[in-house]
């Protein structure tokens, strides 16, 4: 028998995986149950051709974070995501370090509410999935460098570290407190994590604020807020903001969502429909305020 590689094991874990459980639409005729390459190079950020070369033993060596994307996009445990690691010749995730992994229940719960905009953050807040309404609403993360999607790097020192495309009014002492709490837990929890001891090394160097909350030693948790998107399609956009918590999971779902029935909710499904850009051509609607809604026909 041939020995397994990370390619076959890839399509192998690719050909069980249902389109349903990562958001996608059951459609007729499809030649295999599983998915697409295509797929999953759109759920992982990566190029199709990469993916081809990956399945193909054509590229051997991929990076830690290549690796970790394509295990949380085939929605992998945590055996089998050590496994991908050291089919890749890398070493799994040591113990005591923050994981990227998202459990797949976790996974498939925020596929069945693709519709609303919500983010999947890591122990340090490091953006690691989001859904498409929350790149048409807060601006599309994929091309920004994995250390710019982290929040509390985008709250303690904006300017081109912001997580966002467009401003976004929100309750800062609350939740600066939150964050800064937040990393101190992982710090007991992690002794081992260099990112997160660099991370946290970098903000009580480079932020004030950051710096005189931790020498306070606060502790705070996570409350839900009201925010208010400037969007530059459809302008202000009033928002609920809540933090979701996973037991067994350190991984944390910031949710954004608006009352039924109000100019808001319109203005995030206008979001959701248009992918946030702006409609035009005969009989389209101008996003203004509030902005008309067009018909969910995708």
């Amino acid at each position: 028998m041939d020995a397994e590689t990370l390619g076959t094991a890839l399509r192998r874990w690719r050909d069980r995986l249902s389109p349903l459980d990562v958001g996608l639409p059951a459609r007729a005729r499809r030649r295999a149950a599983g998915l697409r390459r295509e797929e999953l190079a759109d759920l992982a950020g990566l190029s199709v051709d990469y993916v081809v070369r990956l399945e193909q033993g054509r590229a051997t060596s991929p990076s830690a974070q290549v690796v970790g994307t394509l295990t949380r996009a085939l929605q992998l445990n945590p055996d089998e995501r050590d496994h991908a690691y050291r089919l890749a010749g890398l070493l799994p995730p040591l113990d005591g370090t923050i994981s990227s992994h998202v459990p797949a229940g976790v996974q498939r719960m925020v596929a069945r509410l693709g519709d609303l905009p919500i983010g999947v953050f890591a122990a340090d807040w490091t953006l690691l999935q989001w859904t498409p309404p929350w790149a048409a609403l807060l601006g599309d993360p994929g091309a920004r460098a994995h250390d710019d999607r982290n929040l509390v790097r985008s709250v303690f020192l904006g300017g081109d570290r912001q997580l966002t495309s467009w401003p976004v009014r929100r309750g800062r002492d609350e939740l600066e407190r939150a964050l800064v709490a937040d990393l101190r837990a992982a710090l007991v929890t992690y002794p081992r994590d260099r990112g997160l001891s660099a991370l946290v090394g970098e903000l009580r160097t480079r932020s004030t604020e950051f710096a005189a909350l931790w020498e306070e030693g606060c502790v705070c948790h996570h409350v839900s807020a009201r925010k208010t998107i400037q969007h530059p399609v459809v302008g202000e956009v009033t928002c609920d903001c809540d933090v979701l918590t996973v037991p067994g999971s350190d991984v944390r779902l910031v949710v954004y969502s608006a009352a039924a029935g109000s100019p808001d909710e319109e203005k995030l499904e206008f979001l959701r429909v248009t992918g946030g850009r702006e409609v035009s051509g005969p009989g389209a609607a101008a996003p203004s305020t509030p902005a008309p809604v067009p018909p969910a026909t995708s």
